[in-house]
Protein backbone atom coordinates (compact mmCIF):
# COMPACT_ATOMS: atom_id res chain seq x y z
CA UNK A 1 0.00 0.00 0.00
CA UNK A 2 1.34 3.43 -1.00
CA UNK A 3 0.56 6.41 1.25
CA UNK A 4 1.10 9.94 -0.02
CA UNK A 5 0.62 13.33 1.64
CA UNK A 6 0.42 16.76 0.02
CA UNK A 7 0.12 20.28 1.39
CA UNK A 8 -1.64 22.80 -0.86
CA UNK A 9 0.49 25.88 -1.48
CA UNK A 10 -2.40 27.86 -2.97
CA UNK A 11 -6.17 27.74 -3.32
CA UNK A 12 -7.80 25.31 -5.76
CA UNK A 13 -11.41 25.31 -6.88
CA UNK A 14 -11.56 21.50 -6.92
CA UNK A 15 -9.81 18.71 -5.04
CA UNK A 16 -9.52 16.47 -8.11
CA UNK A 17 -7.83 19.30 -10.02
CA UNK A 18 -5.31 19.76 -7.19
CA UNK A 19 -4.48 16.06 -7.09
CA UNK A 20 -4.24 15.80 -10.89
CA UNK A 21 -1.49 18.40 -10.71
CA UNK A 22 0.15 16.91 -7.63
CA UNK A 23 0.03 13.30 -8.85
CA UNK A 24 1.04 13.42 -12.51
CA UNK A 25 1.31 9.62 -12.67
CA UNK A 26 -2.47 9.22 -12.39
CA UNK A 27 -5.32 10.30 -14.66
CA UNK A 28 -8.10 12.53 -13.35
CA UNK A 29 -10.59 9.66 -13.63
CA UNK A 30 -8.30 7.41 -11.55
CA UNK A 31 -8.00 10.14 -8.92
CA UNK A 32 -11.76 10.58 -8.87
CA UNK A 33 -12.17 6.85 -8.20
CA UNK A 34 -9.73 7.07 -5.30
CA UNK A 35 -11.75 9.93 -3.81
CA UNK A 36 -15.08 8.15 -4.31
CA UNK A 37 -13.73 4.98 -2.69
CA UNK A 38 -12.69 6.88 0.43
CA UNK A 39 -8.95 6.67 -0.15
CA UNK A 40 -8.49 10.46 0.01
CA UNK A 41 -8.96 12.77 3.00
CA UNK A 42 -8.53 16.53 3.42
CA UNK A 43 -7.32 17.58 6.86
CA UNK A 44 -8.08 14.00 7.98
CA UNK A 45 -11.75 14.34 6.98
CA UNK A 46 -13.80 12.63 4.23
CA UNK A 47 -14.02 14.64 1.04
CA UNK A 48 -15.57 14.96 -2.40
CA UNK A 49 -13.93 15.48 -5.79
CA UNK A 50 -15.55 18.86 -6.33
CA UNK A 51 -14.78 20.48 -3.01
CA UNK A 52 -12.40 23.41 -2.76
CA UNK A 53 -8.86 23.09 -1.42
CA UNK A 54 -7.38 26.02 0.52
CA UNK A 55 -3.72 26.93 0.89
CA UNK A 56 -2.32 24.99 3.82
CA UNK A 57 -4.80 22.09 3.58
CA UNK A 58 -3.26 18.65 4.03
CA UNK A 59 -4.39 16.02 1.53
CA UNK A 60 -3.68 12.35 2.26
CA UNK A 61 -3.97 9.70 -0.45
CA UNK A 62 -3.90 5.94 0.04
CA UNK A 63 -3.07 3.95 -3.10
CA UNK A 64 -4.32 0.35 -2.62
CA UNK A 65 -2.05 -2.54 -3.55
CA UNK A 66 -2.50 -3.71 -7.16
CA UNK A 67 -5.07 -6.47 -7.58
CA UNK A 68 -3.99 -9.66 -9.30
CA UNK A 69 -4.73 -9.37 -13.01
CA UNK A 70 -7.92 -11.24 -13.89
CA UNK A 71 -7.36 -11.48 -17.65
CA UNK A 72 -4.87 -14.08 -18.88
CA UNK A 73 -2.60 -13.94 -21.95
CA UNK A 74 -4.01 -15.71 -25.02
CA UNK A 75 -2.28 -16.40 -28.31
CA UNK A 76 -4.88 -14.61 -30.44
CA UNK A 77 -3.71 -13.21 -33.81
CA UNK A 78 -3.22 -9.46 -33.57
CA UNK A 79 -2.49 -6.85 -36.25
CA UNK A 80 0.09 -4.60 -34.55
CA UNK A 81 0.49 -1.58 -36.83
CA UNK A 82 3.20 0.04 -34.69
CA UNK A 83 4.86 -0.33 -31.31
CA UNK A 84 7.79 1.00 -29.29
CA UNK A 85 8.63 1.13 -25.58
CA UNK A 86 5.68 3.43 -24.79
CA UNK A 87 2.76 2.79 -27.14
CA UNK A 88 1.28 0.25 -29.52
CA UNK A 89 -1.23 0.90 -32.29
CA UNK A 90 -3.55 -2.00 -33.06
CA UNK A 91 -5.79 -2.61 -36.07
CA UNK A 92 -8.62 -4.43 -34.28
CA UNK A 93 -10.61 -7.00 -36.19
CA UNK A 94 -14.41 -6.93 -36.35
CA UNK A 95 -15.93 -9.23 -33.75
CA UNK A 96 -13.25 -8.76 -31.08
CA UNK A 97 -14.29 -7.21 -27.76
CA UNK A 98 -11.75 -4.72 -26.42
CA UNK A 99 -11.86 -5.77 -22.77
CA UNK A 100 -13.68 -8.14 -20.45
CA UNK A 101 -17.21 -7.53 -19.25
CA UNK A 102 -20.10 -9.42 -17.68
CA UNK A 103 -17.72 -12.03 -16.29
CA UNK A 104 -16.15 -12.82 -19.67
CA UNK A 105 -12.37 -12.65 -19.43
CA UNK A 106 -11.41 -14.62 -22.54
CA UNK A 107 -11.00 -13.85 -26.24
CA UNK A 108 -10.68 -10.08 -25.81
CA UNK A 109 -8.15 -7.64 -27.18
CA UNK A 110 -6.70 -7.38 -23.66
CA UNK A 111 -6.03 -11.15 -23.61
CA UNK A 112 -4.20 -10.81 -26.92
CA UNK A 113 -2.24 -7.76 -25.76
CA UNK A 114 -1.06 -9.58 -22.64
CA UNK A 115 0.37 -12.30 -24.87
CA UNK A 116 1.94 -10.17 -27.62
CA UNK A 117 3.23 -7.10 -25.73
CA UNK A 118 5.96 -6.97 -23.10
CA UNK A 119 4.20 -4.40 -20.88
CA UNK A 120 0.93 -2.51 -20.41
CA UNK A 121 -0.07 0.47 -18.27
CA UNK A 122 -1.92 -0.29 -15.07
CA UNK A 123 -3.90 2.92 -14.65
CA UNK A 124 -7.15 1.58 -16.09
CA UNK A 125 -7.31 -1.36 -13.70
CA UNK A 126 -6.87 -5.09 -13.89
CA UNK A 127 -9.55 -5.71 -16.50
CA UNK A 128 -8.42 -2.99 -18.94
CA UNK A 129 -4.61 -2.76 -18.75
CA UNK A 130 -3.23 -0.44 -21.43
CA UNK A 131 -6.67 0.53 -22.75
CA UNK A 132 -6.87 4.29 -23.29
CA UNK A 133 -9.98 4.29 -25.50
CA UNK A 134 -12.12 1.61 -27.07
CA UNK A 135 -14.10 0.81 -30.19
CA UNK A 136 -17.19 -1.38 -30.41
CA UNK A 137 -16.90 -5.14 -30.78
CA UNK A 138 -18.24 -5.12 -34.35
CA UNK A 139 -16.34 -1.99 -35.40
CA UNK A 140 -12.92 -2.60 -36.91
CA UNK A 141 -9.86 -0.40 -37.00
CA UNK A 142 -7.24 1.53 -35.08
CA UNK A 143 -6.81 2.17 -31.40
CA UNK A 144 -3.75 3.13 -29.36
CA UNK A 145 -2.57 1.17 -26.33
CA UNK A 146 -0.39 2.55 -23.52
CA UNK A 147 2.55 0.36 -22.47
CA UNK A 148 3.30 2.34 -19.31
CA UNK A 149 1.52 4.78 -16.99
CA UNK A 150 3.36 7.85 -18.29
CA UNK A 151 2.14 7.16 -21.81
CA UNK A 152 -1.38 6.45 -20.53
CA UNK A 153 -1.64 9.81 -18.77
CA UNK A 154 -0.44 11.66 -21.89
CA UNK A 155 -2.74 9.81 -24.29
CA UNK A 156 -5.76 10.22 -22.00
CA UNK A 157 -5.08 13.97 -21.84
CA UNK A 158 -4.82 14.16 -25.64
CA UNK A 159 -8.21 12.49 -26.01
CA UNK A 160 -9.75 14.76 -23.38
CA UNK A 161 -8.22 17.86 -25.00
CA UNK A 162 -9.25 16.65 -28.48
CA UNK A 163 -5.69 16.75 -29.87
CA UNK A 164 -5.85 13.02 -30.58
CA UNK A 165 -7.91 12.69 -33.78
CA UNK A 166 -9.92 9.59 -34.65
CA UNK A 167 -11.31 9.32 -38.17
CA UNK A 168 -13.76 6.63 -39.26
CA UNK A 169 -15.24 5.45 -42.55
CA UNK A 170 -18.77 4.05 -42.76
CA UNK A 171 -21.20 2.91 -45.44
CA UNK A 172 -24.60 4.49 -44.85
CA UNK A 173 -28.05 3.52 -45.99
CA UNK A 174 -29.42 6.02 -48.53
CA UNK A 175 -27.82 9.00 -50.26
CA UNK A 176 -26.75 12.02 -48.20
CA UNK A 177 -27.73 15.40 -49.62
CA UNK A 178 -25.15 17.60 -47.88
CA UNK A 179 -21.50 17.08 -48.88
CA UNK A 180 -20.35 17.71 -45.32
CA UNK A 181 -21.60 18.90 -41.96
CA UNK A 182 -21.46 18.69 -38.20
CA UNK A 183 -23.88 16.80 -35.97
CA UNK A 184 -24.16 18.16 -32.42
CA UNK A 185 -26.63 16.54 -30.03
CA UNK A 186 -26.91 15.12 -26.54
CA UNK A 187 -26.50 11.34 -26.26
CA UNK A 188 -27.43 9.07 -23.37
CA UNK A 189 -29.19 5.83 -22.52
CA UNK A 190 -32.42 5.33 -24.44
CA UNK A 191 -35.47 5.70 -22.16
CA UNK A 192 -37.17 2.97 -24.20
CA UNK A 193 -34.28 0.47 -24.14
CA UNK A 194 -31.47 0.84 -21.60
CA UNK A 195 -29.21 -1.36 -23.72
CA UNK A 196 -29.22 1.28 -26.47
CA UNK A 197 -27.95 4.83 -26.71
CA UNK A 198 -30.10 7.59 -28.18
CA UNK A 199 -30.21 11.28 -29.03
CA UNK A 200 -31.84 13.02 -26.05
CA UNK A 201 -33.40 16.45 -25.47
CA UNK A 202 -31.00 19.35 -24.89
CA UNK A 203 -29.38 19.16 -21.49
CA UNK A 204 -30.01 15.43 -21.03
CA UNK A 205 -27.17 12.96 -21.49
CA UNK A 206 -23.79 14.26 -22.68
CA UNK A 207 -22.90 16.52 -25.58
CA UNK A 208 -21.75 14.63 -28.67
CA UNK A 209 -20.20 16.29 -31.73
CA UNK A 210 -19.33 14.55 -34.99
CA UNK A 211 -18.08 15.95 -38.31
CA UNK A 212 -18.87 14.09 -41.53
CA UNK A 213 -18.14 14.38 -45.24
CA UNK A 214 -19.12 12.31 -48.29
CA UNK A 215 -16.36 10.20 -49.83
CA UNK A 216 -18.47 8.49 -52.52
CA UNK A 217 -22.15 8.32 -53.41
CA UNK A 218 -23.63 5.07 -54.72
CA UNK A 219 -27.13 4.19 -55.84
CA UNK A 220 -28.93 3.89 -52.51
CA UNK A 221 -25.82 4.22 -50.34
CA UNK A 222 -23.20 6.72 -49.19
CA UNK A 223 -19.59 6.12 -48.17
CA UNK A 224 -18.80 8.78 -45.57
CA UNK A 225 -15.95 9.85 -43.33
CA UNK A 226 -16.62 10.72 -39.68
CA UNK A 227 -14.36 12.65 -37.30
CA UNK A 228 -15.04 12.60 -33.57
CA UNK A 229 -14.88 15.66 -31.34
CA UNK A 230 -16.25 13.66 -28.40
CA UNK A 231 -16.17 9.96 -27.59
CA UNK A 232 -19.65 8.93 -26.50
CA UNK A 233 -20.71 5.29 -26.55
CA UNK A 234 -21.94 4.33 -30.06
CA UNK A 235 -21.63 8.00 -31.08
CA UNK A 236 -21.21 7.59 -34.85
CA UNK A 237 -23.81 4.83 -35.02
CA UNK A 238 -26.36 6.91 -33.11
CA UNK A 239 -25.64 10.06 -35.13
CA UNK A 240 -25.94 8.14 -38.41
CA UNK A 241 -29.36 6.90 -37.34
CA UNK A 242 -30.27 10.44 -36.21
CA UNK A 243 -29.51 11.68 -39.75
CA UNK A 244 -31.88 9.05 -41.13
CA UNK A 245 -28.99 7.14 -42.71
CA UNK A 246 -27.98 4.32 -40.36
CA UNK A 247 -24.80 2.34 -40.96
CA UNK A 248 -25.17 -0.68 -43.22
CA UNK A 249 -25.15 -3.92 -41.22
CA UNK A 250 -25.71 -2.27 -37.83
CA UNK A 251 -27.71 -4.85 -35.83
CA UNK A 252 -28.78 -2.32 -33.18
CA UNK A 253 -29.35 1.01 -34.95
CA UNK A 254 -29.66 -0.13 -38.58
CA UNK A 255 -32.54 -1.26 -40.76
CA UNK A 256 -34.19 -4.54 -39.80
CA UNK A 257 -33.75 -5.94 -43.32
CA UNK A 258 -30.16 -6.09 -44.58
CA UNK A 259 -29.21 -6.58 -48.21
CA UNK A 260 -25.77 -8.00 -47.42
CA UNK A 261 -24.69 -10.99 -45.34
CA UNK A 262 -22.70 -9.15 -42.67
CA UNK A 263 -21.57 -9.90 -39.12
CA UNK A 264 -21.82 -6.29 -37.97
CA UNK A 265 -21.81 -2.66 -39.04
CA UNK A 266 -19.61 -1.38 -41.87
CA UNK A 267 -17.76 1.07 -39.65
CA UNK A 268 -13.96 1.22 -39.67
CA UNK A 269 -11.57 3.35 -37.58
CA UNK A 270 -9.33 4.19 -40.52
CA UNK A 271 -7.03 6.94 -39.25
CA UNK A 272 -5.49 7.83 -35.90
CA UNK A 273 -3.46 11.00 -35.30
CA UNK A 274 -1.66 11.55 -32.00
CA UNK A 275 1.40 13.06 -30.35
CA UNK A 276 3.92 10.56 -29.04
CA UNK A 277 3.82 10.79 -25.22
CA UNK A 278 7.62 10.80 -24.86
CA UNK A 279 9.21 12.12 -28.07
CA UNK A 280 6.51 14.71 -28.82
CA UNK A 281 6.42 13.59 -32.47
CA UNK A 282 3.10 14.04 -34.26
CA UNK A 283 2.20 10.60 -35.67
CA UNK A 284 -0.42 9.45 -38.18
CA UNK A 285 -1.54 5.85 -38.63
CA UNK A 286 -3.89 4.42 -41.25
CA UNK A 287 -5.53 1.02 -41.72
CA UNK A 288 -7.12 -0.07 -45.01
CA UNK A 289 -10.76 -1.09 -45.16
CA UNK A 290 -11.27 -4.79 -44.33
CA UNK A 291 -11.92 -7.19 -47.21
CA UNK A 292 -15.58 -7.74 -46.26
CA UNK A 293 -16.10 -3.96 -46.40
CA UNK A 294 -14.51 -3.52 -49.84
CA UNK A 295 -16.40 -6.57 -51.13
CA UNK A 296 -19.68 -4.77 -50.44
CA UNK A 297 -18.46 -1.56 -52.11
CA UNK A 298 -17.58 -3.54 -55.24
CA UNK A 299 -21.20 -4.63 -55.53
CA UNK A 300 -22.51 -1.06 -55.53
CA UNK A 301 -23.02 1.29 -58.49
CA UNK A 302 -21.25 4.64 -58.25
CA UNK A 303 -23.10 7.88 -59.07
Amino acid sequence: MDNRFFTAEENYARLDAFLTEAMDDLTRSAIKKLIESGNVTVNAKPCKAGQAVKAGDGVAVVLPDPVTLAAKPENIPLDIVYQDADIAVINKAQGMTVHAGNGNTEGTLVNALLYHLDSLSGINGVIRPGIVHRIDKDTSGLLVVAKNDRAHVSLSAQIAEKTCRRIYVALLEGELKEESGTISTYIGRSPADRLKMAVLPTGKGKIAVTDYRILQTYQGYTLAEFSLHTGRTHQIRVHAKYMGHPIVGDPVYGFAKQRFDLNGQLLHAQKLILTHPVTGERMTFEAPLPNYFTAVLQKLIKK
